[in-house]
Protein backbone atom coordinates (compact mmCIF):
# COMPACT_ATOMS: atom_id res chain seq x y z
CA UNK A 1 0.00 0.00 0.00
CA UNK A 2 1.42 3.36 -0.86
CA UNK A 3 -0.28 7.01 0.19
CA UNK A 4 -0.56 7.50 -3.37
CA UNK A 5 -3.27 4.99 -3.97
CA UNK A 6 -7.15 6.67 -4.04
CA UNK A 7 -9.05 6.99 -0.12
CA UNK A 8 -12.21 6.86 -1.03
CA UNK A 9 -15.32 6.18 1.20
CA UNK A 10 -18.51 4.01 -0.28
CA UNK A 11 -22.06 4.65 0.54
CA UNK A 12 -24.41 1.54 -0.07
CA UNK A 13 -28.20 1.75 -0.01
CA UNK A 14 -29.56 -0.11 -2.21
CA UNK A 15 -31.73 -2.49 -0.07
CA UNK A 16 -32.33 -2.86 3.61
CA UNK A 17 -27.98 -2.33 4.12
CA UNK A 18 -26.71 1.11 5.09
CA UNK A 19 -23.32 0.14 4.24
CA UNK A 20 -20.39 2.76 4.65
CA UNK A 21 -16.84 1.44 3.64
CA UNK A 22 -13.33 2.87 3.25
CA UNK A 23 -10.69 1.49 1.42
CA UNK A 24 -7.10 2.57 0.10
CA UNK A 25 -6.10 0.94 -3.01
CA UNK A 26 -7.17 -2.33 -2.70
CA UNK A 27 -6.55 -2.26 1.10
CA UNK A 28 -10.17 -2.69 3.12
CA UNK A 29 -9.84 0.04 6.20
CA UNK A 30 -13.49 0.00 7.38
CA UNK A 31 -16.41 -1.38 6.60
CA UNK A 32 -19.85 -0.29 8.77
CA UNK A 33 -22.92 -2.03 8.00
CA UNK A 34 -26.57 -1.19 10.10
CA UNK A 35 -28.75 -3.76 9.28
CA UNK A 36 -32.75 -3.09 9.01
CA UNK A 37 -33.27 -6.90 8.57
CA UNK A 38 -35.37 -7.69 12.01
CA UNK A 39 -37.83 -4.73 11.24
CA UNK A 40 -38.41 -7.31 7.89
CA UNK A 41 -38.42 -10.24 9.53
CA UNK A 42 -42.21 -10.01 10.77
CA UNK A 43 -43.07 -9.41 6.68
CA UNK A 44 -41.26 -12.33 5.31
CA UNK A 45 -39.66 -10.01 3.29
CA UNK A 46 -38.21 -6.19 2.68
CA UNK A 47 -40.38 -3.38 2.91
CA UNK A 48 -38.78 -0.60 1.05
CA UNK A 49 -40.47 2.24 3.07
CA UNK A 50 -39.56 0.69 6.42
CA UNK A 51 -35.77 0.34 4.76
CA UNK A 52 -35.78 4.03 3.58
CA UNK A 53 -36.71 5.70 6.90
CA UNK A 54 -34.20 2.84 8.64
CA UNK A 55 -31.18 4.62 5.96
CA UNK A 56 -31.99 7.87 7.00
CA UNK A 57 -31.61 7.18 11.07
CA UNK A 58 -28.34 5.12 10.48
CA UNK A 59 -26.79 6.83 7.89
CA UNK A 60 -24.76 9.56 9.95
CA UNK A 61 -24.00 6.76 12.36
CA UNK A 62 -22.63 4.53 10.35
CA UNK A 63 -20.39 7.14 8.06
CA UNK A 64 -19.22 8.38 11.75
CA UNK A 65 -18.26 4.64 13.03
CA UNK A 66 -16.48 4.05 9.28
CA UNK A 67 -14.27 6.88 10.24
CA UNK A 68 -13.41 5.99 13.11
CA UNK A 69 -12.44 2.44 12.03
CA UNK A 70 -10.87 3.65 9.83
CA UNK A 71 -8.44 6.29 11.63
CA UNK A 72 -9.49 9.18 9.11
CA UNK A 73 -11.67 12.65 9.08
CA UNK A 74 -13.89 12.65 6.69
CA UNK A 75 -12.00 15.41 4.75
CA UNK A 76 -9.04 13.06 4.44
CA UNK A 77 -10.68 11.17 1.62
CA UNK A 78 -10.10 11.42 -2.22
CA UNK A 79 -13.92 10.98 -3.49
CA UNK A 80 -17.30 9.48 -2.45
CA UNK A 81 -18.46 6.69 -4.48
CA UNK A 82 -22.39 5.71 -3.71
CA UNK A 83 -24.88 2.82 -5.07
CA UNK A 84 -26.31 4.96 -8.11
CA UNK A 85 -28.61 1.87 -8.84
CA UNK A 86 -30.40 -0.74 -9.59
CA UNK A 87 -32.08 -1.21 -6.17
CA UNK A 88 -35.41 0.35 -4.65
CA UNK A 89 -35.62 3.76 -5.36
CA UNK A 90 -36.50 5.23 -1.95
CA UNK A 91 -33.47 3.38 -0.46
CA UNK A 92 -31.24 4.41 -3.54
CA UNK A 93 -32.49 8.17 -2.80
CA UNK A 94 -31.08 8.70 0.80
CA UNK A 95 -27.42 7.01 -0.18
CA UNK A 96 -27.33 9.38 -3.09
CA UNK A 97 -28.57 12.24 -1.28
CA UNK A 98 -25.89 11.61 1.68
CA UNK A 99 -23.32 11.08 -0.59
CA UNK A 100 -23.87 14.37 -2.85
CA UNK A 101 -24.01 16.29 0.64
CA UNK A 102 -20.80 14.68 1.36
CA UNK A 103 -18.92 15.36 -1.53
CA UNK A 104 -20.25 19.07 -1.85
CA UNK A 105 -19.62 19.87 1.74
CA UNK A 106 -16.21 18.18 1.26
CA UNK A 107 -15.22 19.55 -1.69
CA UNK A 108 -14.73 15.87 -3.44
CA UNK A 109 -15.58 14.04 -6.46
CA UNK A 110 -18.73 12.12 -6.73
CA UNK A 111 -18.69 8.31 -8.00
CA UNK A 112 -22.26 7.15 -8.46
CA UNK A 113 -21.58 3.50 -9.25
CA UNK A 114 -23.77 0.21 -10.26
CA UNK A 115 -24.31 -1.93 -7.78
CA UNK A 116 -23.81 -5.45 -9.53
CA UNK A 117 -20.49 -4.02 -10.96
CA UNK A 118 -19.31 -3.04 -7.03
CA UNK A 119 -20.13 -6.90 -5.92
CA UNK A 120 -17.49 -7.87 -9.05
CA UNK A 121 -14.89 -5.21 -7.53
CA UNK A 122 -14.95 -6.17 -4.09
CA UNK A 123 -13.03 -9.31 -4.92
CA UNK A 124 -10.12 -7.10 -5.07
CA UNK A 125 -10.43 -6.32 -1.37
CA UNK A 126 -9.24 -10.09 -0.41
CA UNK A 127 -7.73 -11.43 -3.82
CA UNK A 128 -6.00 -8.42 -5.59
CA UNK A 129 -6.53 -6.84 -8.96
CA UNK A 130 -9.58 -8.52 -10.95
CA UNK A 131 -8.13 -10.75 -13.86
CA UNK A 132 -9.18 -9.06 -17.37
CA UNK A 133 -11.06 -10.54 -18.88
CA UNK A 134 -13.25 -12.89 -16.48
CA UNK A 135 -16.30 -14.34 -15.89
CA UNK A 136 -18.62 -12.77 -13.07
CA UNK A 137 -21.38 -14.74 -11.46
CA UNK A 138 -23.97 -12.30 -9.22
CA UNK A 139 -26.33 -14.18 -6.98
CA UNK A 140 -28.60 -12.52 -4.63
CA UNK A 141 -31.89 -12.01 -3.87
CA UNK A 142 -32.65 -9.75 -6.99
CA UNK A 143 -30.07 -10.96 -9.69
CA UNK A 144 -29.08 -13.68 -10.93
CA UNK A 145 -26.59 -12.83 -13.74
CA UNK A 146 -23.30 -14.25 -15.52
CA UNK A 147 -21.21 -10.97 -16.84
CA UNK A 148 -18.56 -10.98 -19.09
CA UNK A 149 -16.21 -8.65 -17.40
CA UNK A 150 -12.91 -6.88 -19.58
CA UNK A 151 -12.53 -3.91 -17.07
CA UNK A 152 -14.72 -3.15 -14.28
CA UNK A 153 -15.11 0.44 -14.20
CA UNK A 154 -16.83 0.21 -17.71
CA UNK A 155 -16.50 -2.97 -19.95
CA UNK A 156 -19.00 -5.54 -18.85
CA UNK A 157 -20.91 -7.31 -20.58
CA UNK A 158 -24.03 -9.12 -19.85
CA UNK A 159 -24.66 -13.11 -21.11
CA UNK A 160 -27.27 -14.30 -19.55
CA UNK A 161 -29.35 -13.69 -16.19
CA UNK A 162 -32.74 -14.87 -14.27
CA UNK A 163 -35.81 -14.67 -16.43
CA UNK A 164 -38.36 -15.45 -12.98
CA UNK A 165 -37.29 -15.54 -9.67
CA UNK A 166 -33.25 -14.63 -8.69
CA UNK A 167 -31.45 -17.46 -6.39
CA UNK A 168 -32.14 -15.59 -3.54
CA UNK A 169 -35.67 -15.12 -4.04
CA UNK A 170 -36.14 -18.63 -4.50
CA UNK A 171 -34.22 -19.39 -1.11
CA UNK A 172 -36.44 -16.75 0.61
CA UNK A 173 -39.46 -18.33 -0.54
CA UNK A 174 -38.50 -21.78 0.57
CA UNK A 175 -37.22 -20.91 3.93
CA UNK A 176 -40.83 -19.06 4.70
CA UNK A 177 -42.48 -22.80 3.10
CA UNK A 178 -41.00 -24.55 5.93
CA UNK A 179 -41.18 -22.25 8.88
CA UNK A 180 -37.33 -21.33 8.84
CA UNK A 181 -37.83 -17.81 9.20
CA UNK A 182 -36.00 -14.76 7.27
CA UNK A 183 -33.55 -14.48 4.80
CA UNK A 184 -33.75 -17.53 3.96
CA UNK A 185 -30.23 -18.07 2.45
CA UNK A 186 -28.62 -18.23 5.69
CA UNK A 187 -30.51 -20.63 7.63
CA UNK A 188 -31.01 -22.99 4.27
CA UNK A 189 -27.49 -23.14 4.24
CA UNK A 190 -27.09 -24.30 8.02
CA UNK A 191 -30.47 -26.58 8.33
CA UNK A 192 -29.11 -28.45 5.06
CA UNK A 193 -25.80 -29.05 6.79
CA UNK A 194 -27.80 -32.22 8.62
CA UNK A 195 -30.08 -33.41 5.68
CA UNK A 196 -29.21 -35.20 2.68
CA UNK A 197 -28.71 -33.22 -0.78
CA UNK A 198 -29.93 -36.54 -2.95
CA UNK A 199 -33.08 -37.15 -0.96
CA UNK A 200 -35.46 -35.37 -3.10
CA UNK A 201 -34.69 -35.02 -7.24
CA UNK A 202 -36.22 -31.25 -7.44
CA UNK A 203 -35.88 -29.86 -10.88
CA UNK A 204 -32.98 -27.77 -12.29
CA UNK A 205 -34.62 -25.00 -14.70
CA UNK A 206 -33.76 -24.49 -18.06
CA UNK A 207 -31.29 -27.21 -18.58
CA UNK A 208 -33.63 -29.45 -20.75
CA UNK A 209 -31.66 -29.72 -24.43
CA UNK A 210 -34.41 -27.72 -26.13
CA UNK A 211 -33.82 -24.69 -23.34
CA UNK A 212 -30.24 -24.50 -23.54
CA UNK A 213 -31.17 -23.79 -27.17
CA UNK A 214 -32.71 -20.49 -26.24
CA UNK A 215 -31.30 -20.12 -22.56
CA UNK A 216 -27.85 -21.45 -22.39
CA UNK A 217 -26.56 -19.41 -19.56
CA UNK A 218 -30.21 -17.85 -18.09
CA UNK A 219 -31.41 -18.95 -15.08
CA UNK A 220 -35.20 -19.99 -13.87
CA UNK A 221 -35.91 -20.89 -10.02
CA UNK A 222 -39.61 -20.32 -9.82
CA UNK A 223 -40.32 -24.01 -11.14
CA UNK A 224 -38.17 -25.15 -8.39
CA UNK A 225 -40.04 -22.87 -5.67
CA UNK A 226 -43.16 -24.26 -7.17
CA UNK A 227 -41.96 -27.79 -7.27
CA UNK A 228 -40.90 -28.04 -3.84
CA UNK A 229 -44.06 -26.32 -2.60
CA UNK A 230 -46.03 -29.29 -4.53
CA UNK A 231 -43.92 -31.68 -2.29
CA UNK A 232 -43.89 -30.56 0.83
CA UNK A 233 -47.90 -30.07 0.55
CA UNK A 234 -48.10 -33.73 -0.76
CA UNK A 235 -46.48 -34.69 2.63
CA UNK A 236 -48.44 -32.99 4.36
CA UNK A 237 -51.89 -34.20 2.44
CA UNK A 238 -50.61 -37.83 3.47
CA UNK A 239 -50.06 -36.82 7.42
CA UNK A 240 -46.59 -37.61 6.81
CA UNK A 241 -44.17 -35.18 8.75
CA UNK A 242 -41.80 -32.82 6.73
CA UNK A 243 -38.13 -33.80 6.95
CA UNK A 244 -37.09 -30.54 6.99
CA UNK A 245 -32.95 -30.67 6.65
CA UNK A 246 -33.79 -33.18 3.73
CA UNK A 247 -35.90 -30.60 1.80
CA UNK A 248 -33.38 -27.64 2.26
CA UNK A 249 -30.76 -29.92 1.36
CA UNK A 250 -31.85 -31.02 -1.90
CA UNK A 251 -33.28 -27.44 -2.78
CA UNK A 252 -29.92 -26.28 -2.65
CA UNK A 253 -28.24 -28.38 -4.09
CA UNK A 254 -30.58 -27.95 -6.85
CA UNK A 255 -29.72 -24.25 -6.90
CA UNK A 256 -26.18 -24.76 -6.54
CA UNK A 257 -26.03 -27.12 -9.25
CA UNK A 258 -27.66 -24.96 -11.86
CA UNK A 259 -25.71 -21.49 -10.63
CA UNK A 260 -21.95 -23.48 -11.68
CA UNK A 261 -23.20 -25.56 -14.12
CA UNK A 262 -23.70 -22.43 -16.07
CA UNK A 263 -21.06 -20.28 -15.30
CA UNK A 264 -18.56 -22.83 -16.13
CA UNK A 265 -20.41 -23.73 -19.10
CA UNK A 266 -20.46 -19.67 -20.02
CA UNK A 267 -16.71 -19.33 -19.23
CA UNK A 268 -15.56 -22.73 -20.82
CA UNK A 269 -17.24 -20.84 -24.24
CA UNK A 270 -15.29 -17.65 -23.68
CA UNK A 271 -12.14 -19.47 -23.35
CA UNK A 272 -11.90 -17.53 -19.61
CA UNK A 273 -10.32 -19.15 -16.54
CA UNK A 274 -11.54 -17.12 -13.84
CA UNK A 275 -14.52 -17.17 -12.21
CA UNK A 276 -16.03 -14.50 -9.86
CA UNK A 277 -18.62 -15.20 -7.41
CA UNK A 278 -20.42 -12.25 -5.48
CA UNK A 279 -23.85 -11.10 -4.34
CA UNK A 280 -25.59 -12.38 -1.04
CA UNK A 281 -25.82 -16.29 -2.71
CA UNK A 282 -22.05 -16.26 -2.77
CA UNK A 283 -21.59 -16.57 0.71
CA UNK A 284 -23.63 -20.04 0.49
CA UNK A 285 -21.26 -22.94 1.84
CA UNK A 286 -22.39 -25.23 -0.82
CA UNK A 287 -22.27 -23.07 -3.42
CA UNK A 288 -18.46 -22.71 -2.83
CA UNK A 289 -17.63 -25.79 -2.18
CA UNK A 290 -19.09 -27.26 -6.16
CA UNK A 291 -17.67 -24.62 -7.66
CA UNK A 292 -14.29 -24.67 -6.44
CA UNK A 293 -14.93 -28.86 -7.07
CA UNK A 294 -15.94 -28.41 -10.92
CA UNK A 295 -13.57 -26.17 -11.43
CA UNK A 296 -10.62 -27.79 -10.55
CA UNK A 297 -12.04 -30.59 -12.68
CA UNK A 298 -11.80 -27.81 -16.12
CA UNK A 299 -8.74 -25.93 -14.76
CA UNK A 300 -10.65 -22.69 -13.89
CA UNK A 301 -9.95 -20.72 -10.79
CA UNK A 302 -13.00 -19.82 -8.55
CA UNK A 303 -12.26 -16.37 -6.88
CA UNK A 304 -15.21 -15.37 -3.74
CA UNK A 305 -14.99 -12.87 -1.48
CA UNK A 306 -15.19 -13.96 2.50
CA UNK A 307 -19.36 -14.05 3.37
CA UNK A 308 -19.01 -10.33 5.06
CA UNK A 309 -17.76 -9.22 1.74
CA UNK A 310 -20.66 -10.86 -0.46
CA UNK A 311 -23.57 -9.43 1.06
CA UNK A 312 -24.12 -5.62 0.34
CA UNK A 313 -21.89 -3.24 1.96
CA UNK A 314 -19.92 -0.26 1.60
CA UNK A 315 -16.59 -1.72 1.04
CA UNK A 316 -17.63 -3.14 -2.27
CA UNK A 317 -18.74 0.36 -3.23
CA UNK A 318 -16.09 2.08 -1.90
CA UNK A 319 -13.73 -0.49 -3.76
CA UNK A 320 -15.47 0.45 -7.13
CA UNK A 321 -14.97 3.99 -6.75
CA UNK A 322 -11.42 3.53 -5.90
CA UNK A 323 -11.08 1.53 -9.32
CA UNK A 324 -12.59 4.54 -11.08
CA UNK A 325 -10.21 7.54 -9.22
CA UNK A 326 -6.82 4.97 -10.38
CA UNK A 327 -8.28 4.40 -13.95
CA UNK A 328 -8.70 8.43 -14.14
CA UNK A 329 -12.57 8.15 -14.60
CA UNK A 330 -14.59 11.23 -15.12
CA UNK A 331 -16.60 11.43 -11.99
CA UNK A 332 -20.13 11.93 -12.00
CA UNK A 333 -22.25 15.01 -12.02
CA UNK A 334 -23.66 16.33 -8.86
CA UNK A 335 -27.46 16.11 -10.48
CA UNK A 336 -26.43 11.87 -10.48
CA UNK A 337 -30.21 10.45 -10.19
CA UNK A 338 -30.40 7.32 -8.40
CA UNK A 339 -32.02 4.89 -11.03
CA UNK A 340 -33.51 1.57 -9.72
CA UNK A 341 -33.53 -0.51 -12.73
CA UNK A 342 -30.09 0.76 -13.53
CA UNK A 343 -28.25 -1.99 -16.26
CA UNK A 344 -25.17 -3.35 -15.61
CA UNK A 345 -23.76 -2.06 -18.62
CA UNK A 346 -23.73 1.52 -17.33
CA UNK A 347 -21.04 1.08 -14.62
CA UNK A 348 -20.69 4.83 -13.52
CA UNK A 349 -23.83 6.83 -13.47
Amino acid sequence: MTSSEPLVLGIETSCDETGVGIVRGHTLLADAVASSVEEHARFGGVVPEVASRAHLEAMVPTIQRACETAGIAPRDVDAIAVTAGPGLAGALLVGVAAAKALAIGLDKPLYGVNHLAAHVAVDQLQHGALPEPCLAMLVSGGHSSLLKVGDVTGDIEPMGATIDDAAGEAFDKVARLLGLGFPGGPVIDRTATSGSSVAIDFPRGLSSRRDLERHRFDFSFSGLKTAVARWVEARERSGEPVPVADVAASFQEAVCDVLVRKALDAASSLDIEDIVIGGGVAANSRLRVLAEERGAKLGIRIRVPRPGLCTDNGAMVAALGAEMVARGRTPSALDLPADSSQPVTHVLA
